[in-house]
This record gives C-alpha cells, structure tokens and sequence, in this order.
C-alpha cells in the first residue's frame, strides 16, 4: 500500500482573463499554497523559478500565447547606480527606511488609498477595503516585513520618526528580499519614490549579505512593468535558467 504525501504542493491553473499589461492579450496564471512549516521553504524555491507570492498563494504566468512576463532579481554586490538613482537618493537622504512587523495601521492604509486613488483608480486593487489591505499584508506564513520610510526629525534622526513617505511589503528569503508590493505618497514626483524604495532594499540587501533583490515580472512594451529594466546588472528567468543582463 502506497502512503500519499499531504504535505506536497499540488497546483492549479486559472481561466483566461485579460491581461492587465499588455491590450489584447489573455493572461493564465498557474498557483499554489503557501501554507503550513513547509511555506518558507517552498517559497524560497518557487521564487528562484519564477514565482511570486500574494498572502498564502504563489503564482507564475501560465499563457499559452504569450512570454512577456520575465522575472528579474538585481544582482546586489554588483549593481552600481545611474545618474537617475543617484539623484533619487539625494533628493530622499531625508528618510530613514526601518524594517517593523507586518501589522498594518490607519496611518499605512490612508498612505494606500491616497497611491491608489492618485495612481491606479481602475486597478485590480482600487476597490480594497481597510480589511482587504490588513489580509493583504498579514496574511502570510513566510518571513515578512513592512519596511517603512519616514522624514527625519532633526539631521542627527537615525529612526525617521516623521512623516511616513512610503511602505514595502518584503518578502526575506534565503537568497535576497522580494518586493511584494510597495506604495508611497502620490504627490511628489521629484522624489522618485519607487525608485528610492528599490535602491534602499538594494543597500539593505547587501548589508545583510544577501545576493538577489527580486522586482517581480519585468514586462517589455508596459510602462507599468518596464521600469525595472533600468536596475543594473540583474538576471532574467528565460528557458535556460537566469541570465545575466548588463544594459
């Protein structure tokens, strides 16, 4: 008699629906279960081939006629700013980035809704209630963190106990930190925002000796996704494994 084994992931696909990148295409995304004393470890593995996780659910895209989706992770030791990130950490040196526990608060869900509402008012997520949000955030059986970027106080601040600017889900795995979702204060364009919350987890990265900053799917042809070419050197998942990208 043969024992079946429970704990093994087992993965469903979904139905075509569009795809939220590029027009005209249908997207299929195929997922599993992060759940249970095996979910870190799963996940570490499942984003090395090109997985991404939302709560307790990793997913790849699955499309029958399209591979635009492209996984890519910022190689840390040698990744080597351009003159438009350096200009974004000089214009936030007034934020301090801290890691906290993954509970989230009023202050954190108006930081939401206002990046929301300025930047994706149709999106996916326009409609998320404050208890879709603190799933969305606490759900999680894998090691998560808010890395939370606020104004210093006086020049001599170390902790940023000011205004909140910007917040991160992260994911730590063993081999880097994955940007789960990030959102941050609409109106300040000359800020960089996005970019600065990159380049920050970059710097976190290789302070804790890990190699990878994962960014999630590189999409060409989207301005929503294609931005994160510009972080140099990375590596991008394809048919042979990851390759190194230079420019």
């Amino acid at each position: 008699m043969t024992r079946e084994v429970r704990d093994a992931p087992q993965f469903y696909l979904t139905a075509p629906s569009p795809c939220p990148y590029l027009p005209g295409q249908q997207e299929r995304k195929i997922f599993t279960h992060l759940v249970g004393k095996r979910a870190a470890s799963l996940n570490d593995l499942l984003t090395q081939t090109g997985f991404r996780r939302s709560q307790t659910i990793a997913y790849r895209p699955a499309c029958e006629s399209c591979r635009a989706c492209v996984s890519v992770r910022v190689l840390v030791e040698d990744f080597r700013p351009n003159d438009s990130q350096r200009r974004a950490m000089r214009a936030n040196a007034d934020l301090i980035g801290n890691f906290i526990a993954p509970k989230p608060n009023n202050e954190h869900f108006a930081l939401f809704r206002a990046y929301l509402d300025a930047r994706h008012p149709e999106g996916g997520m326009a409609d998320m209630s404050s208890l879709d949000f603190a799933m969305m955030v606490e759900d999680t059986h894998i090691d998560t963190q808010l890395a939370e970027y606020r104004l210093r106080r006086t020049p001599e601040d170390t902790i940023g106990g000011g205004a909140l600017y910007a917040v991160c889900l992260t994911d730590r795995l063993a081999d880097g930190l994955s940007l789960v979702y990030s959102f941050y204060a609409p109106h300040h364009a000359r800020r960089s925002l996005g970019a600065f919350v990159i380049l920050d987890h970059i710097a976190k990265a290789r302070a804790l000796g890990l190699p990878h900053v994962y960014l999630g799917y590189w999409v060409e042809g989207s301005k929503k996704m294609g931005y994160k070419a510009a972080y140099l050197p990375q590596e991008r998942l394809g048919l042979h494994g990851w390759t190194r990208v230079e420019r």
